[in-house]
């Protein structure tokens, strides 16, 4: 989609780029937020997308019309190129940046997605696992994340389903792609976590699938709405969350069984009429769009216990907090929220009590105003804990006029301040202007603490105690050759 890969994370003959053809200050602006994840190829363009054009020589690869964004797909960028391209970007880290594929179940069929599978993880002498050592690599790429495609609900989905004709392929392909590589994670395509789609699917899927897929994105022209849409989402996962509890117990699931946690694959703000995917989806985003993602980050702390996987659409230039300039990149406003997330909220979740006035006015959708029974606090507020009892406190302050003094109970005596905000809420980040950033500064943890306005603000400190996490045991797996709990 526009110029996320070609121009984006790939342009071979830009200055920038290595001898690959990749884009170096992507790179090293990735790894700044030390990427767990990335989806590949797509979401509504893997629907027409056949893995197949874009592996071997790339003077034999075919040139294909591409339907979702009514582009042209090259394939000279496919399966082995992002595997290489996820190898440069893991350099330095401990465990690598796990690749996501997507299957296309709009023009796909079960053959080329097990094919797919065989290419990319296969380890015996059979046809596509050769294919992959003839093409040069020699070992298996271990892939483990698979969606059994994208939006298929959607009526600008090629090859758009009903919920019961889905369902009924999705969970075939799901025992079959689990009879040729059982360790795969599979991820069923659910709507927004609020339809009956995600009910129906999930019923009859429960069984052969790992993760569910629920998509949002939030937008508004007037700045409340716009920072306090992104409380959808919070409300779209207890939501799914509950759906999938029915499921299990309506399948008669084990409770040793591994619960089926939700996969929020694609989330960001986004207005399409102002950045249009047709066109390349390139968003300017503002200050106030900066706190709806600081909100929407604070929300995936709060519901982690439910959300497997949260990934933001897109990596570079489409609605992205990246852009890429011939000379450059410029990180939007959107980007520092997500680094301090990225960086700092590791561990826990830690649970808050907050009192604070709130805003309950018109929201965008609707519908969110009627669960918001007690309106949405100006203080959108998260905390997590880490291995070594770091603290980290992420509050949003969304008023656009007015800063709050708050007592905070239970903070420590060095305390780490930092803040994104700018001047108002249309501040801008472009290429030569740099409004809005992250400012840094302490706090002896003494009195109150002023939260400015219109900002995002990470407080850290030391709690003096180191956590010990406890786990429960992996649980079983269903076997699809007995078709039982193992």
């Amino acid at each position: 989609m526009g110029r996320c890969i070609y121009g984006g994370i790939y342009e071979p003959g830009n200055p920038l780029s290595d001898s690959h053809g990749y884009r170096t200050d992507v790179l090293a602006a990735l790894r700044e937020l030390d990427i767990p994840v990335i989806r590949y190829p797509g979401g509504n363009f893997v629907a027409t997308y056949h893995w197949l054009d874009g592996v071997g020589p790339k003077d034999k690869r075919p040139a294909r019309p591409e339907l979702a964004w009514l582009g042209t797909e090259t394939n000279e960028f496919g399966t082995d190129e992002f595997m290489h391209w996820l190898s440069v970007l893991s350099e330095g880290k401990e465990k690598r940046v796990e690749p996501y594929f997507a299957l296309n179940f709009g023009t796909g069929t079960l053959d080329e997605a097990l094919a797919w599978v065989e290419y990319c993880n296969g380890t015996r002498d059979t046809y596509y696992a050769n294919m992959r050592r003839k093409n040069g690599h020699p070992e298996p790429y271990n892939i483990k994340y698979w969606a059994l495609g994208n939006e298929m609900w959607g009526p600008w989905q090629v090859g758009q389903m009903t919920a019961e004709d889905y369902s009924k392929r999705a969970a075939q392909w799901g025992k079959a792609l689990k009879l040729l590589d059982p360790s795969l994670c599979l991820i069923l395509c659910g709507e927004a976590g609020v339809s009956t789609w995600d009910f129906e699917v999930l019923k009859a899927c429960i069984k052969y699938t790992d993760m569910h897929s629920i998509h949002c994105y939030t937008n508004s022209d007037e700045h409340l709405p716009n920072v306090v849409a992104p409380l959808q989402a919070e409300r779209a996962i207890e939501t799914t969350a509950a759906m999938i509890d029915i499921a299990r117990i309506e399948a008669k699931i084990p409770s040793s069984v591994p619960r089926t946690t939700i996969c929020f694959d694609e989330w960001n703000v986004w207005d399409p009429t102002r950045a249009p995917g047709e066109e390349g989806g390139e968003e300017l985003y503002t200050l106030s769009d900066a706190l709806a993602v600081g909100v929407w980050l604070n929300v995936f702390v709060r519901q982690s216990k439910y959300v497997g996987m949260a990934n933001i659409a897109q990596s570079v230039n489409v609605i992205s907090p990246l852009m890429t300039t011939k000379n450059g990149i410029v990180k939007q406003t959107t980007w520092w929220p997500l680094l301090l997330f990225t960086k700092y909220m590791r561990g826990w979740t830690i649970h808050i009590h907050l009192k604070s006035g709130a805003y309950d006015g018109v929201t965008n959708p609707e519908w969110l105003q009627g669960v918001l029974d007690q309106g949405a606090s100006w203080l959108d507020v998260s905390a997590c804990v880490n291995e070594e009892g770091r603290v980290s406190l992420a509050v949003v302050n969304i008023s656009e006029t007015q800063d709050f003094e708050v007592d905070i109970n239970g903070v420590g005596k060095e305390v780490e301040s930092y803040t994104v905000t700018g001047p108002n809420i249309k501040a801008v980040n472009a290429e030569g202007k740099e409004e809005v950033s992250i400012v840094e500064s302490k706090w002896d943890g003494q009195g109150k603490y002023k939260f400015g306005k219109h900002s995002v603000t990470m407080l850290r400190w030391q709690s003096g105690e180191k956590v010990k996490e406890v786990l429960k045991g992996e649980g079983m797996r269903l076997d699809t050759r007995k078709m039982a709990w193992s």
